[in-house]
């Protein structure tokens, strides 16, 4: 199986999409979250710095910035 190859523009990326991709070894992708509304308002408040380095290791071990952590479990809270 060929793997894919890394490109340096959208051009070499949209011209390797014209051919058969049936061979290729997808193994090397992982999964991404994309985040598609505008951040266009701003929060800003004190935490203890207990519960900030707690948060900032969950976020590490969940692979994301912290900031987008907590966005993701306030969302959590209001959709339930």
């Amino acid at each position: 199986m060929r793997k894919v190859p890394i490109f340096k523009t959208d051009e070499e990326a949209e011209a390797f999409l014209e051919q058969d991709l049936s061979d290729l070894d997808f193994s090397q992708f992982k999964p991404a979250k994309f985040e598609f509304i505008t951040k266009d308002s701003r929060v800003n408040m004190r935490l203890p710095e207990a519960l900030l380095k707690a948060v900032k290791a969950k976020a590490k071990a969940a692979k994301m910035p912290y900031q987008r952590f907590i966005r993701a479990v306030l969302e959590q809270a209001v959709r339930k």
